[in-house]
């Protein structure tokens, strides 16, 4: 189907809620099927990747190919457990009537990924949302072609028209969002998720968002600085800082600054060598936009490490900039590419007033810091999931539910999570026909209302 006919396939394309639902065994079977053609053209994604980040294979195979592969045989095992309606308790109101629970796929969902993790991104809400008995309509950013074309030809081999629906690169979203939906999937930019917003709200369409937002990660002067400057190096470079859920910023303790500075540093040279433009595991830029985006963004602050840029290879290398203003775009926006910047902070005071004056964010990190300071932050500060010691690798967990809240997003997948988001939960309440009740109705007796008046007094106890 060319653009135009796609376009007119989905908005007469109604969706399963209104039509029979594919069997719990035919689902495990596809998914079955799905996830061998998936291994079996391992070498040939791996390449679209190259093609379209310059990511190494350990790294797609860590960050992308093995999670996927891992969340596709979870919903292959626990598919019939997940699907199954389940009792709900009764109560004195209902009694003596029962209840149960059934999970229903919404019916027709549109799934909209991004470019940073194409593979992951785009498929993790696919099988689920097509393991939930949903028909997909799958819209893949145009900005990773290549590895586009590599989950179009798999999913081809395996899914029809009708139950996974690829939309040509040349499709826009405004265009698309004209049709109708029963859920929408987005993970993206703020930015298109307003977009996605006020379209799913003239239809009333329920919508799961992933976004990013400025994730701080705190060092406090009691950390293990050695340790902390290898994993935020490690998580904050990774895919060239493009993942939305790095850590955006650094606030260290000003007693412990300059060393962690130095730690930085040297964790530098030591994972990308003394010219980390040169190096095979940093990644480049996907296009020009974003290239020049991010080399705008290193030119205040002092440097303490970094700087150098490729514009040939669209490459920025690992930066890190101190004693910025507080009115810097770094700290204005999320940063999203290899560029670290610094702020420090006295006391526990200063550092509460920089966390609540932005937006809430998709994670948080900490290393060090006093057990006051990580319980405040474990129950007062809002943010989509806190990580103590660590940083990124939380994302791939599949029993840790993802998701943010207020601006970073809100909805979460991930394991069973991952099937749920795409179902609607609907209770069905049975009453029996042969005894009914009659305290219910009135006219209400004296000696009625002092029964139910006992009655509530037992249930509150």
């Amino acid at each position: 189907m060319d653009k135009d006919q796609q376009l007119s396939y989905v908005k007469k394309f109604n969706g399963c809620a209104c039509q029979s639902v594919p069997t719990v065994r035919n689902r495990r079977l596809k998914l079955r099927d799905f996830r061998k053609k998936l291994i079996a053209a391992k070498a040939e994604i791996y390449a679209a990747l190259v093609a379209d980040l310059d990511r190494s294979q350990l790294d797609t195979l860590l960050s992308e190919f093995f999670p996927l592969v891992e969340i596709i045989r979870y919903l292959e095992r626990n598919l019939k457990r997940l699907s199954i309606s389940r009792k709900l308790p009764g109560s004195m109101m209902t009694f003596p009537a029962s209840a149960r629970l059934y999970r229903e796929p919404y019916g027709k969902v549109l799934v909209i990924s991004t470019w940073n993790y194409p593979l992951l991104l785009t498929l993790e809400p696919v099988v689920g949302a097509y393991a939930a008995g949903n028909q997909v309509i799958l819209k893949m950013s145009p900005r990773s072609p290549h590895t586009n074309e590599a989950i179009r030809k798999v999913l081809r081999s395996v899914f029809s028209s009708d139950e996974v629906l690829i939309m040509d690169d040349t499709v826009t979203l405004p265009e698309l969002l004209s049709a109708r939906f029963d859920h929408i999937f987005i993970t993206g930019s703020s930015s298109t998720g307003k977009l996605v917003m006020a379209k799913a709200a003239e239809n009333l369409t329920p919508v799961t968002m992933e976004l990013g937002g400025r994730n701080p990660c705190i060092v406090g002067e009691n950390a293990n600085l050695t340790l902390a400057a290898r994993r935020i190096v490690w998580g904050k470079f990774f895919n060239a800082g493009q993942s939305c859920a790095a850590p955006d910023h650094l606030l260290v303790q000003r007693s412990v600054k300059d060393k962690l500075l130095n730690k930085i540093a040297a964790e530098i040279r030591r994972m990308y060598g003394e010219n980390p433009l040169e190096s095979p595991d940093l990644c480049s830029l996907p296009d020009q936009e974003s290239y020049q985006r991010v080399v705008k963004l290193i030119s205040s602050g002092r440097l303490v490490a970094g700087g150098d840029v490729d514009p040939q290879k669209l490459m920025v290398a690992p930066t890190v900039i101190d004693r910025l203003e507080d009115d810097s775009p770094l700290f204005s926006g999320e940063v999203f590419g290899p560029v670290l910047p610094v702020k420090e902070f006295a006391t526990e005071e200063e550092l509460w007033v920089h966390l609540h004056s932005g937006e809430r964010p998709l994670a948080a990190y900490c290393f060090g810091g006093s057990e006051a300071l990580k319980n405040k932050l474990i129950r007062r500060y809002s943010c989509g999931a806190i990580i103590f010691n660590d940083v990124l690798l939380h994302f791939s967990n599949m029993h840790i539910p993802f998701g943010g809240v207020g601006f970073s997003g809100f909805g979460a997948y991930h394991g069973e999570k991952t099937f749920t988001v795409f179902t609607h939960e609907k209770p069905v309440m049975t009453q029996l026909k042969n005894i009914d009740l009659p305290f219910r109705y009135p006219p209400h007796c004296r000696l009625v209302r002092k029964f139910l008046e006992i009655i509530f007094r037992l249930g509150g106890k």
